[in-house]
């Protein structure tokens, strides 16, 4: 059944969210009211539910959204032993399915989450009714200095000069910093809506203000750059080929953090995949191009349903 798009409105706010009691944790999670189908969308390093605002909306037609903060990130706070792995978010997020009740959901995820999102769906098969990874975190490392925010960085940990680097970095403006992030991750970052610059504005004084928001960043990248380096039954590329589902593989042709050279085998690795690459997009093609990736994930959805 296809679901005409809804006319898409660029000054949407964030959708809702409430705390979900899972065990010991708290976790954040933003609900798109839909129709009678689920699917839940997991962000990125850096990321939260808000990645998904407009989205979730193109897909409100046709599922009800869930879009937990994984911990660590947003508004939820991660326990103090939280390891950080994508192991360990899939596995939270297998939870997190589960307790739904609803049957197989279907799942996307952006970056790190669309990593985590391959490990679910591969260990998991029972709660993934189709996968949708947009510029999936799969292994890439390349030494390119363009996958730094401000090239600086690299000297912040030298002797001498590392500390004056350091003030220099500190005192850019709240919004020159988050024009830095963004200009990382959009390809066309002068065409992102003032409302949206100042929401990751306000994200972004928020997670100053978290205790927990700049360890659990780096214990995040730490522990993606481990995986990165698995080989075997453990590494990512052995994931993708036990994934049973229906897969939808997006990528943005000006991905600077994870290249588009890595697409193709990423549906080469998949037994049912299928890929997408957009024109003149980055890191964050649901948030670049929301009702482009809407109409293919829906076609996605439409022929999974056409085959079973």
């Amino acid at each position: 059944m296809t679901v005409e798009l809804p006319e898409l409105e660029p000054s949407i706010p964030p959708w809702p969210g409430e705390h979900v009691e899972l065990g010991e944790l708290r976790l954040h999670v933003r609900v798109t009211p839909g129709g009678a189908e689920k699917a839940v969308y997991l962000h990125g390093l850096g990321g939260s539910a808000t990645n998904w605002t407009d989205l979730a909306a193109q897909l409100a037609g046709r599922v009800t959204g869930y879009a937990p903060d994984l911990p660590g990130f947003g508004n939820t706070e991660p326990p103090r032993d939280w390891p950080f792995t994508a192991a360990a978010q899939a596995e939270l997020a297998a939870e997190f399915i589960a307790s739904l009740d609803a049957g197989p959901v279907h799942l996307v995820g952006n970056s790190l989450g669309g990593t985590t999102a391959i490990l679910l769906a591969a260990r998991h098969p029972e709660l993934v009714h189709t996968l949708t990874l947009i510029s999936p975190a799969v292994p890439d490392l390349r030494p390119d200095i363009r996958r730094l925010s401000d090239p600086r960085l690299l000297l912040t940990g030298l002797p001498v000069v590392g500390k004056p680097v350091r003030r220099q970095l500190a005192a850019l403006s709240p919004r020159e910093r988050t024009m830095r992030l963004l200009r990382l991750v959009f390809a066309r970052p002068e065409e992102i809506p003032e409302h949206r610059i100042q929401e990751a504005m306000r994200e972004a004084a928020e997670r100053a203000r978290q205790p927990w928001a700049g360890a659990a960043l780096m214990r995040a990248g730490a522990e993606l750059f481990r995986l990165w380096f698995r080989r075997g039954k453990g590494s990512v590329w052995a994931a993708l080929r036990q994934v049973s589902a229906p897969v939808l593989v997006v990528w943005g042709r000006e991905d600077k953090l994870v290249t588009v050279a890595k697409a193709v085998p990423t549906v080469r690795a998949l037994p049912r995949g299928r890929l997408l690459v957009l024109d003149r997009v980055g890191h964050v093609a649901q948030m670049e191009e929301p009702a482009t990736v809407a109409r293919a994930i829906l076609d996605m959805w439409d022929s999974a349903a056409g085959s079973s």
